[in-house]
């Protein structure tokens, strides 16, 4: 009987070990299945479970003691603090940047920022630069091509990017999101067009990641913690319109 007992709690162990708990910012949510169907074909015996939120949410979760092993936040401020305040035990590195785009709806097209003083456009989605990184962006991105104060009473501030997606596609005529939420497969049901913002015009996101104390010893998590870093995966975060080196 304690053979079998032994067995049992080996096993146990292993598949617990096996097991990587991400904490995932929203705008990574569109990437994140195609980067773990990838890292699986190598690693059969992982399972990997996934949270969305965001990047403030998910932080504040983790220090409220929620088990997760890695976390990908939409920005380094996080990650740092989870670092100062050693709830993380690897130093964060940036995994990506995170780029913006403009989407219009109504059939408008356009070239440049320009469009977005159209009397067409009533309302324009953003994340709020006070909450969001994505804000913060499109807010810089604004201003350095000298549309923000001409545009101010127009905006509609979404609390994240996520919700700032939704305003996009219910409230609102444009809007400025992530690029990687030009994947989403609710904009397949929408008649939308959408600009590349030039990315002189702002600082690209970085996007911090950790591993956190909760993955100790955790030999899986340190496998899919590389493999974030790898040629392989800065190639899907580049398909799906992150800036990677």
């Amino acid at each position: 009987m304690k053979k079998y007992l032994f067995i049992f709690i080996s096993t146990l162990i292993t598949l617990n070990a096996s097991t990587i708990n991400l904490a995932v910012a929203a705008n990574v949510s569109y990437a994140i299945d195609e980067l773990k169907k990838e890292f699986l074909k190598n690693n059969k015996n992982a399972d990997i479970k996934i949270t969305i939120g965001s990047s403030g949410q998910l932080y504040a979760q983790i220090k409220r003691g929620a088990k997760f092993d890695i976390f990908l936040s939409a920005n380094m401020k996080y990650p740092n603090r989870l670092y100062k305040q050693n709830i993380a035990i690897t130093k964060p590195t940036v995994y990506a940047k995170g780029s913006i785009a403009l989407v219009l709806k109504k059939d408008l097209k356009a070239n440049s920022l320009e469009v977005l003083k159209s009397k067409k456009i009533k309302h324009i989605a953003i994340a709020n630069p006070k909450t969001a990184p994505y804000g913060v962006a499109a807010k810089e991105a604004l201003q350095n091509a000298n549309l923000y104060n001409k545009l101010k009473n127009k905006f509609i501030y979404g609390m994240s990017i996520a919700q700032t997606l939704s305003y996009t596609l219910k409230a609102a005529d444009a809007g400025i999101i992530a690029k990687s939420a030009l994947f989403s497969k609710k904009l397949k049901k929408y008649n939308l067009h959408y600009i590349n913002i030039d990315p002189l015009l702002y600082t690209p996101i970085s996007q911090g990641m950790t591993i956190l104390k909760n993955a100790k010893n955790k030999k899986s998590v340190k496998e899919f913690y590389d493999f974030l870093l790898s040629k392989t995966a800065k190639k899907i975060f580049k398909e799906y319109g992150y800036i990677v080196k």
